[in-house]
């Protein structure tokens, strides 16, 4: 199986100018565009566990080569 990056894009509630990128990384089962169907409980469940944190936008892809998972 191929990996599939979730690529969020959070800001810190507190101070809305200050963002930062999370990688969330699973198990494709087909697409990126399937992604779009499969990301909204990753996202959920990354942001119950990131109370500080807003998800400004979110993105599928798939990870770069050089990256470790």
């Amino acid at each position: 199986m191929d990996m599939i990056d979730l690529v969020l894009t959070v800001c810190l509630i507190a101070n809305p100018a200050e963002c930062h990128e999370e990688h969330l990384y699973f198990e494709s089962h087909g697409s990126l565009v399937q992604c779009t169907f499969l990301a909204p409980p990753q996202i959920a469940r990354w942001a119950l566990k990131h109370p500080k944190f807003q998800i400004a936008r979110w993105k599928c892809s798939f990870p770069d080569k050089g990256r470790e998972i």
